[in-house]
């Protein structure tokens, strides 16, 4: 079974700028990452975009639907910025596409020291291999519908709405 990540940016993917001082984007870090963790899963990658989820727009949702709508695979892995996900998730859903789609990101990029990525990332390629066709937003080591999901602000922690 192959999974399709979909790469979108979020801070998942962001790297020190030194000439600037900040953090921004240079190219995706998933390729070293399957690498390192030695994962044996078929996967193929896509670059769709990357751009921090606090300056997606729909033209930016409208281009990750149509990634997920082209994919000939039937499970899909989007790496997304965690401030915006739960929007994209909602387009995602509410267009009812026959596939399994996992959507997640990490609060600290992959570069810095304790970040969440890798796990994350981890979780999400498992998880799409055994979920029904759906979508969902998988942080934190927990799986959630598209539709009953939140982030809080407060602590960056993914919660139900009920």
């Amino acid at each position: 079974m192959a999974i399709r990540i979909v790469i979108t940016g979020g801070t998942f993917d962001k790297s020190y700028d030194e000439l600037k001082g900040n953090l921004s984007f240079k190219d995706s870090h998933l390729p070293e990452i399957l690498k390192y963790v030695r994962c044996t899963v078929p996967i193929e990658l896509e670059i769709n975009q990357l751009i921090d989820s606090l300056h997606i727009q729909h033209p930016n949702r409208s281009a990750i639907l149509q990634s997920c709508r082209n994919a000939p695979e039937d499970n899909i892995v989007i790496t997304h910025g965690t401030d915006r996900m739960v929007e994209t998730a909602k387009l995602l859903g509410e267009t009812g596409l026959d596939k399994t789609i996992v959507i997640t990101g990490s609060i600290k990029p992959y570069i810095m020291n304790n970040s969440d990525a890798v796990f994350n990332l981890g979780c999400s390629v498992a998880a799409c291999q055994f979920l029904p066709v759906g979508v969902y937003i998988v942080m934190n080591g927990r799986v959630f519908d598209w539709n009953n999901v939140r982030k809080k602000k407060e602590n960056g922690i993914f919660e139900e709405l009920q």
